[in-house]
C-alpha cells in the first residue's frame, strides 16, 4: 500500500471516529436523565418550538399555582421522524398555543420534562410525543 493511501485511510478512520463520538455524546438514555417515578402535569403557553435532531424541544411558560411566579419549562419529545410518523407536522404547535403536558421530571431538578403526551387546550386534541421512555424496559 502506498504511503498516500495509508494516510488517506488513517484520515478517514479518524474522521469517522470523530463523527461517531459527536453524535453519540448528544444522545442519552431515558433513565440516565429522567425519573419515571416522578411524573408531572404542566399547563402553559408555548414560547418556542425547536424542530431539530435528535429530539424536538418545546418550551412553555408555566405559572406556579401557589406563588404565581411564571417559569419556563423545556419539554423533550422524540425525534422529528418519529413525530412525523405519529401524525405531527412542523406547525402542529405554535407560539402562544396553550397545552397540557404529562411527563417525567429530570433527575437534576431542572425545569426539564420528558413529555409523554400533550393536549392542545383549544381543541382537546391529544398528541403522542414519541418519548424515549417508550423504548425503555422499566
Amino acid at each position: 500500500m502506498k504511503k498516500s493511501n495509508k494516510i488517506t485511510t488513517l484520515c478517514l478512520l479518524v474522521t469517522s471516529l470523530f463523527v461517531y463520538s459527536v453524535s453519540a455524546s448528544g444522545h442519552h438514555s431515558f433513565p440516565a436523565q429522567y425519573d419515571a417515578s416522578k411524573t408531572v402535569t404542566l399547563n402553559g403557553k408555548v414560547t418556542k418550538v425547536e424542530w431539530t435532531n435528535p429530539h424536538i424541544f418545546i418550551y412553555i411558560d408555566v405559572a406556579d399555582a401557589t406563588s404565581g411566579v411564571t417559569e419556563n419549562w423545556a419539554l423533550e419529545l422524540g425525534g422529528p421522524n418519529a413525530l412525523l410518523r405519529a401524525g405531527w407536522k412542523r406547525n402542529s404547535l405554535k407560539t402562544d398555543d396553550v397545552i397540557t403536558v404529562d411527563g417525567a421530571l429530570a433527575r437534576d431538578g431542572s425545569n426539564l420534562v420528558n413529555a409523554t403526551s400533550i393536549v392542545l387546550d383549544a381543541t382537546g386534541k391529544r398528541m403522542l410525543t414519541a418519548s424515549s421512555r417508550d423504548n425503555q424496559n422499566q
